[in-house]
């Protein structure tokens, strides 16, 4: 509900053009992260930090105050990590995000009143959308979303990705089909809710601006009309495309996720090194999600053994 829709547009614009431009300027990172998760890690968690750290100079800036990184790495630690919340009371939380939120306004007052000719970070993007009558407190809440999105979404998804070819795949398949395999099958946003603007027909119902309608794109992506073998992880798939007008992972229309193409791009990237690198090894005790407002993978520990070199290399 934030703003105009104006403003919506313009920093779901200047949010991509960043990340894009970061992403690129910044892909030869992405080796050293990587290695760093042999001989093993413990999963989702490993991913949401991975993600968090390579994408953190492009979320608070090369050299944020010390209170605002501490308070950001404490954000993704008790609010983005699977089930983190529910390792503190609900007051701890309430107090939590009082005090996240003094620290955000008062950073993004501070930015607003410095000119800038192109956003550093995204806390600049947010900073300069803001127009007359926009509150710092909504503008903190549209920051903390895209780090949810960064570090959790794309945390999440990776951890999917590597799960799923961990526990299923027998043969090297595409980074590029397994990421879009992992999305259909256990799509991180699992259901998007939208308000009409106006009365209309949906199916067989009448909808007003007084409903809430619900897509649950966990369905969707199983419905056997479109996909065959909808239960089954085959990231073959993907080769020719079929099904593709039932995939909605990242939602769809003018709302759809402005860092979708980031978030997959990315993760491609990282699961191409990874399986080219390292043979994976997947130990969970539960093959059940966990389910929230995200559906993140279920705890496991993976276990990155390297390729052996060929002779002479």
């Amino acid at each position: 509900m934030f703003a105009p829709r104006s403003a919506q547009v313009e920093i779901g614009r200047a949010a991509r053009v960043l990340l894009r431009r970061y992403t690129h300027d910044h892909a030869d990172e992405l080796p050293a992260l990587v290695a760093r998760l042999a001989p093993g890690s413990v999963w989702p968690d490993a991913g949401n930090r991975l993600v968090y750290e390579h994408f953190r100079p492009a979320l608070i800036g090369d050299a944020p105050s010390a209170t605002l990184r501490e308070t950001v790495d404490q954000v993704v630690e008790r609010a983005v990590l699977a089930g983190a919340r529910g390792r503190c009371s609900r007051l701890a939380r309430h107090r939590f995000r009082a005090r996240v939120t003094r620290i955000l306004c008062a950073e993004l007052a501070a930015r607003r009143a410095r000119p800038s000719a192109k956003p550093a970070d995204l806390l600049d993007v947010v900073a300069h959308a803001a127009t007359g009558r926009t509150r710092d407190a909504d503008l903190a809440e549209v920051f903390l979303s895209c780090l949810f999105a960064v570090a959790g979404s794309v945390g999440f998804l990776l951890g999917w990705s590597l799960y799923l070819v961990g526990t299923t795949v027998s043969e090297p398949a595409h980074p590029a089909w397994v990421v879009r395999e992992a999305l259909r099958l256990w799509p991180v946003a699992w259901q998007f809710g939208r308000t009409p603007s106006r009365e209309h027909q949906l199916a067989a119902l009448t909808v007003k601006p007084t409903d809430e309608v619900v897509v649950c794109s966990y369905l969707v992506h199983r419905d056997p009309a479109h996909w065959s073998e909808p239960d089954e992880f085959l990231p073959g798939r993907w080769a020719s495309g079929t099904g593709q007008e039932a995939f909605i992972p990242f939602g769809w229309g003018p709302h759809a996720c402005t860092g979708a193409g980031v978030a997959t791009q990315v993760t491609e990237t990282l699961v191409g090194l990874i399986t080219s690198a390292y043979r994976l090894d997947v130990a969970a005790p539960s093959s059940q999600p966990q389910v929230s407002a995200a559906l993140a993978p279920p705890w496991f520990h993976l276990r990155l053994d390297p390729f052996s070199l060929p002779e002479g290399r």
